[in-house]
């Protein structure tokens, strides 16, 4: 079970709303993810248009946690008002900080990102900050009061899977709240790595989205979420140099 401040969560994967090729491939992705948080870009959302096509008119958003992030911001100030403008709009107070600090590589940036999840903090939002697998980074985030934090594997979209899994291994050791994967996961396999390592979750979008078949790969994503964290919490066996039998030795006859 995931639990993010006061609301717990059944499943570990969070599902963004973008790049999918119509509305009825991402409802049926949605569906068979089997998600329970749906993330979206507020900028990007045409929440007052009634004549656009909207993802949230499509589906029973009773059942699922809205999760706006503030993707596009370059400063806090920006983020903070995405933020406020998406629990205006009493979609929710929590929120994904996405603070871009470099075009070319969409890594975000560490000092206004920082400086957006403590202004969102003081204004009582539940607040999951997007930053890269900077160890100490991590703990700053934390130690400020983020409700989870949202290390990338690689960067957005690129579909390298897990560029640095040594510190993720470290964000998680010293994390007292959720890790939650974010940007970079390509395969089911590079999610069930993460999970294997002990993040908490995974957060998807392009993966999904951009799949040949969208609604197959959401399916084979949450599977392969389930069973990273199974095979965490069952505990693998250690890695040898040298083989090792797997048939007892001891009280075999030898004649």
């Amino acid at each position: 079970m995931l639990k993010i401040n006061d609301r717990t969560f059944d499943s570990r994967l969070l599902l963004g709303t973008g790049k999918y090729p119509d509305l009825d491939t991402q409802k049926k992705a949605v569906d068979v993810s089997g998600t329970e948080i749906l993330t979206f870009t507020v900028r990007r959302m045409n929440i007052y248009e009634e004549d656009q096509p909207n993802l949230l008119e499509q589906l029973d958003t009773q059942k699922f946690t809205l999760l706006p992030n503030t993707a596009g911001a370059k400063t806090a100030e920006e983020a903070v008002r995405h933020a406020k403008l998406a629990h205006a709009s009493g979609l929710c107070d929590m929120v994904k900080v996405e603070v871009i600090g470099c075009d070319k590589t969409l890594l975000p940036d560490p000092v206004e990102t920082l400086k957006a999840t403590e202004m969102l903090l003081n204004e009582g939002f539940t607040v999951l900050p997007y930053t890269s697998d900077d160890v100490v980074l991590a703990k700053r985030l934390e130690d400020l009061g983020a409700h989870a934090i949202m290390p990338g594997a690689s960067p957005i979209g690129s579909g390298k899977g897990i560029l640095n899994p040594d510190n993720l291994r470290f964000i998680i050791e010293q994390s007292h709240v959720p890790v939650i994967v974010d940007a970079g996961i390509g395969s089911p396999g590079d999610a069930a790595e993460a999970m294997e390592i002990g993040a908490d979750g995974i957060l998807l979008n392009t993966a999904v989205s951009a799949a040949e078949d969208p609604v197959k790969m959401a399916e084979a994503m949450k599977l392969s979420i389930q069973a990273g964290r199974l095979g965490y919490e069952a505990g693998r066996i250690p890695e040898k140099r040298y083989a090792s039998a797997s048939s007892p030795e001891e009280g075999v006859s030898t004649t």
